[in-house]
């Protein structure tokens, strides 16, 4: 089963980067500019958006629950970069350059995947969507309150390994959607 789940990982981190990389072209690295706890927010603002079409059961903004997780993956990738990048590194780069950052931080992510997968037992298969919608939540509001610590904590995981859960939560909740990335 872990072959499996390791393959449909892959696809939709494929059809991420991909957007990722779209993204990047037509915009640049803009989203440089934002400070941490701005990204945060970002993720915040689409694991919320999921949460209140799932609760309301109707929406009134054409973009689909499936692009909401694919932005949070997406950003957490973000947030995983900029927090690895040294405060003076430069704005504006080149998709050639973040593409191995972005690979890195896919690879430690699927390698958390499979070492947590293994020990769950691909629990994750049997869950909601739903419920990783507020675990995702959950998480987010765990790296607020770390960073409104200033980085700080007694005995928890850092914002890094945070973001790592959120991007498999959410890789989780498109597998169990039957995402199919357009070809």
């Amino acid at each position: 089963m872990l072959d499996k789940t390791i393959g449909e990982y892959k696809e939709v981190i494929e059809a991420c980067k991909a957007i990722f990389k779209k993204k990047t072209i037509d915009y640049g690295t803009a989203w440089r500019i934002l400070r941490l706890p701005s990204i945060t927010d970002q993720i915040y603002i689409k694991a919320q958006r999921v949460r209140s079409i799932q609760e309301k059961g109707t929406q009134k903004v054409a973009d689909d629950i499936p692009g909401e997780f694919i932005g949070i993956i997406n950003y957490c990738i973000m947030a995983l970069i900029q927090h690895d990048l040294p405060a003076n590194e430069q704005l504006e780069m080149e998709y050639t350059e973040l593409e191995p950052l972005y690979d890195k931080w896919v690879e430690a992510t699927l390698a958390l995947l499979t070492n947590k997968n293994h020990d769950y037992g691909e629990a994750w298969r049997n869950m909601r969507v739903s419920s990783i919608t507020d675990i995702i939540l959950m998480k987010l509001l765990r790296v607020k309150q770390i960073e409104d610590n200033q980085g700080r904590t007694l005995i928890s995981e850092g914002v890094e390994a945070n973001y790592q859960d959120m991007i498999n939560y959410a890789v989780f909740a498109l597998i169990l959607l039957n995402f199919k990335a357009d070809e």
